[in-house]
């Protein structure tokens, strides 16, 4: 009798890359509706230990940032914590297209693999290093935001990679030459980080803005205090 060789099923994976200073719930808000949408089968967060937008920026050390993220990924087992971008010990930043890389090289060819992203950063996208090859690495979960035309993410878009059939109009799934970007509207979530360690400062609650897990952390840790 033949044996039968138990075949493993594709698996949607989205990368989710962040300051997370501190992860909050818009965070999680955005992570759940991608999950249902795409039908993604694990998510990983994945806080920047050295990114490259934010070098002169003063972050939180990144001990603090990945394990608020370990807590709230807790809530849900399609949420993983991911050390991917822990700060090098020669100090170098961390370039997405290094990370999606590394992230493809432990998967099957037949995994997809989608890169999850809020609006205004994915406007930014050219800037980054090695865009054009990024996007062709990976499919793209632009997280919209209330007044966000989509039309907007064309200009981010190297006109080379959209075929011409698809140039025209704005749609919630743009096809590129080897992979697509797709808009994710629906998760409105006004709250942001920068808000978040305000509050604190200000000694003003943040309840129902992070994870309970999170702002216990926080709390304990004395983050984002007066002269921390």
């Amino acid at each position: 009798r033949r044996m039968r060789t138990r075949t493993r099923h594709p698996v949607n994976i989205a990368i989710f890359g962040g300051t997370f200073d501190p992860i909050h719930s818009g965070h999680l808000r955005a992570a759940r509706a991608a999950a249902r949408r795409f039908r993604l089968d694990r998510i990983l967060f994945i806080p920047s230990g050295t990114p490259p937008h934010k070098l002169r920026d003063r972050l939180t050390p990144f001990p603090h940032r990945y394990a608020m993220v370990a807590l709230a990924c807790g809530a849900d087992h399609r949420f993983e914590p991911s050390l991917l971008e822990a700060p090098k010990r020669n100090g170098k930043p961390h370039y997405s297209i290094e990370t999606v890389r590394r992230v493809k090289q432990r998967l099957k060819t037949q995994d997809r693999v989608f890169f999850l992203i809020g609006a205004d950063a994915f406007l930014d996208l050219p800037h980054w290093k090695q865009y054009r090859q990024l996007l062709g690495l990976a499919n793209f979960i632009v997280v919209s935001r209330p007044g966000f035309r989509n039309g907007e993410i064309r200009k981010a878009l190297p006109p080379e990679q959209v075929p011409a059939r698809g140039a025209r109009g704005a749609s919630q799934a743009i096809r590129l030459r080897r992979t697509t970007v797709y808009v994710l509207t629906g998760v409105n979530s006004p709250v942001s980080s920068h808000a978040i360690r305000q509050a604190v400062r200000a000694g003003r609650s943040v309840t129902g803005l992070v994870p309970p897990l999170v702002e216990q952390y926080i709390s304990k840790e004395a983050l984002y205090r007066p002269g921390r």
